[in-house]
């Protein structure tokens, strides 16, 4: 069945196909079970299976043979993290006569690479490109380094540690220029406003009700990979305010926006920076609405000048 809203290239949107699915990862075979609608899914709302799932996408789809993360650390939707990543390939094929550039020539910043570092696996599987991925958590940027070693991985994707509060600022070294940054921000103000949070998604998942706690989320997470101080709003505003300390070391600066309430406080810090562009992509996988929001320091004649130089021996499919 079609997955509404789904990028055109994203090999998830016709859904899952279990059989296949259990044939490459035996270990989600258990998991598996008749709905309601006559078919076979997982129970969502358990963390086991979601992590299944994702161990199976990524082995199945992706070629991620080896894949893993520590109990409590954020398991994310694959289909989504996937989507973001092919819409920043449109972007960059905008400046590059319509071709996608391919190969580790496109270098990639991960703000929050997290222990499943989905967005260099994926973008390195799918486009070819090279990633940074940056994280405050050692933990978690341990456990992301046995996956990439795992997967022979280690020559594309590169991982390093973070100092907060800072985004970028004493992170990047003095010769390093990106093509992208992605990021998923916190999206949370607060540990409470996290755990209420759950409770909704509990509810919602149908688990509700009298004398029934909401568990941690289905999707896992802990700490700084929920929330921060002012929440998604205020990690957003940061990462503009510090983008403009670097403007002429990304091409393009991108991140995930969950609420669209904060999107007019991002409108107007953008121009506050002076970014020469910028885009607000829709995004939605079923009922979920999203949006990416991406900007520029860079003139359009800039922007081509940067694929000539960059990218042109080199596109991806």
């Amino acid at each position: 069945m079609e997955k509404p809203g789904l990028h055109p290239r994203n090999p998830h949107r016709h859904g899952y196909d279990f059989d296949h699915l259990i044939q490459s990862c035996p270990e989600l075979g258990p998991f598996v079970r008749p709905n309601a609608y006559g078919g076979v899914s997982i129970d969502y709302a358990d963390q086991a299976a979601v992590k299944m799932l994702n161990r199976a996408l990524l082995k199945h789809v992706h070629g991620i043979v080896h894949w893993d993360i520590p109990p409590g650390f954020l398991c994310p939707p694959v289909p989504g993290r996937v989507d973001y990543l092919h819409h920043l390939a449109d972007l960059l094929a905008g400046g590059n006569g319509g071709a996608i550039p391919g190969g580790t020539r496109v270098r990639v910043l991960d703000i929050g690479v997290g222990a499943n570092a989905i967005y260099p696996l994926v973008g390195h599987t799918t486009f070819g490109w090279s990633f940074l991925g940056s994280d405050i958590d050692a933990k978690a940027l341990a456990a992301a380094r046995r996956i990439v070693d795992a997967n022979g991985l280690s020559k594309a994707i590169e991982l390093r540690r973070q100092t907060p509060p800072a985004i970028f600022r004493g992170f990047l070294k003095d010769d390093e220029s990106f093509d992208l940054s992605v990021c998923n921000p916190p999206f949370h103000a607060s540990p409470e406003a996290a755990q209420a949070g759950s409770r909704r998604k509990w509810t919602n998942l149908g688990r509700g009700g009298s004398g029934k706690t909401a568990p941690a989320l289905n999707f896992g997470g802990q700490g700084a990979e929920l929330w921060c101080e002012g929440g998604e709003a205020s990690f957003v505003r940061r990462m503009i305010q510090e983008s403009a300390m670097i403007p002429a070391r990304c091409l393009w600066f991108t991140t995930l926006l969950s609420k669209s309430s904060n999107l007019p406080c991002v409108l107007r810090v953008l121009k506050q920076a002076q970014v020469r562009d910028q885009r607000i992509i829709p995004m939605a996988q079923g009922q979920k609405q999203s949006r990416i929001v991406a900007w520029t320091f860079f003139t359009p004649e800039a922007r081509e000048a940067w694929a000539r130089e960059r990218w042109r021996l080199g596109t991806a499919n």
